[in-house]
């Protein structure tokens, strides 16, 4: 315990007690939770899946691949966020110059700013009828009330990116079908003959690039 304390001590000040320690590791310990629960992860996660899916390819890129792309993803898009906790929050703890309590109060507030841009006002209204309580303005909103519908809203923005993707790759297996049945070969699959084309073109029409830059754009 003791060399876990020295390095907390180092990350987080000399004045990290204990219960600070028993706090912080609990913190740790909650981080996936609060990356799916608080940061574009979700959206950029179920996006990608969709894309593997719509191109029938079920291992390809793996999932560490798409896990590691999100999570990337997800730092480059929270990145001003990340700053301003950093500069207002962390800094000033590690410093001694605030308290533990102030230190997530402070960390919490960009955090919330950046949900509340993000979630739909129909989502806010839900959760906020659904909660029973009244507040003046959504900047009084509870997290409780407020992440989780920050999370709807980035199902529903990751459906609605996903049902565009769909779109060109259904098209490709409609030709494909309607072409075999044409020729009559009822027998061979469509999925295994449209699968190259779908490569090809997203291969030549950059679609990376396209499918990424849709998910950043999402965010602004």
């Amino acid at each position: 315990m003791g060399s876990m304390e020295n390095i907390i001590n180092t990350l987080f000040g000399e004045g990290t007690n204990t219960v600070d320690i028993v706090i912080l590791l609990t913190v740790l310990t909650l981080l996936p939770s609060i990356v799916l629960m608080m940061t574009s992860f979700t959206r950029i996660v179920i996006v990608l899946g969709f894309l593997r899916n719509a191109m029938g390819m079920q291992q390809a890129p793996p999932n560490q691949v798409v896990v590691g792309l999100a999570l990337f993803l997800t730092m480059f898009v929270m990145g001003s966020t990340l700053t301003e906790i950093y500069d207002t929050a962390y800094t000033p703890y590690s410093e001694g110059e605030i308290t533990q309590d102030e230190f997530f109060d402070r960390a919490m507030i960009p955090a919330r700013s950046w949900m509340r841009n993000q979630t739909y006002q129909t989502d806010m209204d839900f959760f906020i009828g659904m909660s029973g309580g009244e507040f003046d303005s959504y900047e009084e909103v509870p997290d409780n009330i407020l992440i989780p519908a920050f999370m709807t809203s980035e199902i529903k923005h990751a459906f609605q990116i996903g049902f565009f993707i769909y779109i060109p790759f259904i098209v490709i297996d409609m030709i494909v079908a309607s072409t075999l049945m044409a020729m009559g070969m009822m027998m061979l699959p469509p999925a295994m003959i449209s699968l190259p084309f779908k490569i090809i073109l997203f291969v030549l029409a950059d679609g990376w690039t396209l499918t990424i830059s849709a998910l950043v754009q999402s965010f602004h």
